[in-house]
C-alpha cells in the first residue's frame, strides 16, 4: 500500500521507510532537510531509500502547506507523521523553530488528513511529555500536564491537537511516545553519537546529572518492529485491549509507549560504549542541564497487548552495532 512518512530523512523515519520498502510498500517521504544537524547525513539516508523504485522523496517543510498537500497527492493509506524539530535543549534557545515545525507543521498534516482520510494516522510524540517522574514506570494514562521543556510542550500539544481531529472527523490516530531511541544512522546530537565520536578520538565527554540518570534506551530496529505491528491496529473509540489502555472514550485515538520497559543507568550505557570501542572515556561530570529529566521508564503493558511483543535488544548489543556502523561510516568519510 502507499504509505506517507514525514521525516523520512530523519533517524527513525529512515529506518521505518527502509523496512516498509523492503516489505513491498510504496513510500512517499517528506523531509525538509533542516540544518539542525548534518544535512549531508540526511541526504545519505535519502539516497539509500532512493535505491528502491517505490520510494518517492519530497523535499519540503512541514510548515509549508503546499509541500504537505503535495505529499498527500498519492492518497496514502497509512500516514506516519514522524517529522518534527527535535531536541530538548535546542528548544530553549530556538523555540520558534518548534512552533513552526511541531505546531504549525502538525496542524498542516492534520488538515491534509482531514481532507484525505487514511486508514490510520500514527504520530510521533515523546517520553519527554511525562516530565519529572519518581522513577516508577510511566503509564500512558498518567497526567502529562507539567512539561519541563518547550519541546515536550509541543509534543503534548500535538497529542491534544490530534485527539480533537480524531474526535471531530473520526480519524483513527495513534500517538507514539518514543523512549530514547538509538542505533545505526542515529542523530549526531544524541548522547550515543557524541560519546562514541569523542571516545574513539580520545576527546573528553560531558556527562550531565553527575551520571546519576536512567534512560529506557530502545534500539531502533525494535522500534520499527513495533511501528510495523501498530500500523494495522487503528484504535476504535472506547474499545480497550488492556485495563490501562489509553484509548479515548470519545474518539478513535490512543497513545502508546514505544520502549522495552527496562531502564538502564547512564553509566552502564557509557560502559557499553567503552567496551565496544575498546577505549576508556575521559569523562567530565557536570550538573543537570535545564529542561532535562533524571529518569525515563516506560510501562509497556499496552504495547505488549497491542503487538504481542516488546523491544528486547540489550543495550550492550545495540551499542556494539552502532559502533560497528559508526566506524564503517567514518572510514567512508562520514557525512561529507
Amino acid at each position: 500500500m502507499r504509505v506517507l512518512v514525514t521525516g523520512s530523512a530523519g533517524f527513525i523515519g529512515f529506518h521505518l521507510s527502509q523496512r516498509l520498502l523492503a516489505a513491498g510498500h510504496e513510500v512517499t517521504g517528506l523531509d525538509g532537510l533542516s540544518p539542525y544537524y548534518s544535512v549531508a547525513l540526511k541526504e545519505q539516508r535519502h539516497a539509500m531509500l532512493s535505491q528502491y523504485p517505490a520510494f518517492r522523496p519530497l523535499i519540503g517543510q512541514l510548515q509549508d502547506r503546499s509541500s504537505v498537500e503535495a505529499a498527500f497527492a498519492d492518497r496514502p493509506k497509512i500516514v506516519f507523521h514522524l517529522g518534527a524539530q527535535a531536541g530538548v535543549r535546542y528548544s530553549i534557545d530556538q523555540p520558534q523553530s518548534y512552533v513552526d515545525a511541531n505546531l504549525v507543521g502538525t496542524a498542516n498534516i492534520l488538515e491534509a488528513v482531514r481532507a484525505q482520510p487514511p486508514q490510520h494516522l500514527l504520530l510521533a510524540s515523546s517520553s519527554s511529555v511525562y516530565g519529572m517522574t519518581d522513577g516508577s514506570p510511566s503509564r500512558e494514562t498518567d497526567a502529562t500536564d507539567r512539561p519541563v521543556s518547550f519541546y515536550a510542550a509541543t509534543k503534548k500539544a500535538n497529542e491534544a491537537m490530534s485527539h480533537s481531529y480524531a474526535r471531530l472527523y473520526d480519524l483513527p490516530t495513534t500517538c507514539l511516545r518514543f523512549f530514547t531511541v538509538y542505533g545505526p544512522w542515529g542523530r549526531p546530537d544524541m548522547a550515543l553519537f557524541k560519546f562514541a565520536s569523542a571516545i574513539l578520538s580520545g576527546a573528553p565527554i560531558d556527562i550531565y546529572g553527575e551520571g546519576r540518570m536512567r534512560r529506557d534506551f530502545t534500539y531502533v530496529a525494535d522500534v520499527v518492529d513495533a511501528l510495523m505491528a501498530l500500523m494495522s491496529k487503528p484504535p476504535e473509540t472506547g474499545l480497550k485491549v488492556h485495563p490501562d489502555d489509553s484509548v479515548s472514550p470519545t474518539a478513535p485515538w490512543r497513545v502508546v509507549n514505544i520502549a522495552g520497559g527496562r531502564p538502564v543507568e547512564l553509566m552502564r550505557f557509557v560502559a557499553a560504549i567503552e567496551a565496544a570501542a575498546g577505549r576508556k572515556a575521559n569523562a567530565n561530570f557536570l550538573p543537570m542541564q535545564p529542561g532535562d529529566v533524571t529518569d525515563t521508564s516506560a510501562s509497556v503493558e499496552l504495547l505488549r497487548a497491542l503487538t504481542g511483543a516488546l523491544p528486547q535488544t540489550e543495550v550492550e548489543d545495540g551499542v556494539t552495532r552502532f559502533i560497528e556502523w559508526y566506524r564503517a561510516w567514518s572510514a567512508g568519510g562520514g557525512a561529507h
